[in-house]
């Protein structure tokens, strides 16, 4: 059985042991990174590639972390896809905030509403999983962990997009 320092990617750093709703807590950090980037002038508007390139590359590291700790986090926890395990959130998050357009910017309550927008149509369309990802859910250790949230991720990204591009404009 893993010790919990061996699952530290799979918890986001413990955040899946928070409750309730762990994987609410799971998406967060995601969240916070965009923000950060947009505040420190790497945002869409400013710095495009440097803010896409972070959160592809915080969706592959938490991707990762999922894949290769998934069936340590069900052995340890006891049941498929455990709530604790919450790097599958971590990662489904960044497909939602990707490919902003730079006028989020412009306004603060923009920005607010756009980074809000995302964290909860990926929260939605985790928890509906929508098809394919709940059939797809069933396959074993991390990739079935990981490959819901990801589509999640997809889904909310085309939600989001629509938003950005065509109500904020």
């Amino acid at each position: 059985m893993a010790n919990a320092s061996k699952l530290l990617w799979i918890t986001t750093f413990g955040l899946g042991h928070m409750r309730p709703a762990s994987g609410t807590w799971g998406s967060m950090p995601t969240v916070v990174l965009a923000a950060g980037l947009i505040y420190f002038g790497f945002g869409p508007a400013h710095s495009p590639i440097v803010y896409n390139a972070a959160l592809i590359a915080w969706c592959i590291l938490f991707s990762i972390g999922c894949l290769v700790q998934g069936e340590a986090a069900e052995a340890k926890f006891g049941k498929k896809d455990p709530g604790q395990a919450v790097a599958d959130e971590t990662a489904g998050q960044a497909i939602a905030l990707l490919f902003l357009p730079a006028h989020i910017e412009v306004s603060l309550q923009t920005l607010i509403l756009t980074l809000g927008g995302a964290f909860v149509a990926f929260r939605v369309f985790d928890i509906l999983k929508l098809w394919p990802a709940r059939g797809l859910q069933k396959l074993p250790g991390g990739m079935g962990i990981l490959i819901d949230d990801l589509i999640a991720g997809v889904q909310a990204l085309l939600v989001v997009q629509l938003f950005a591009r065509i109500l904020f404009r």
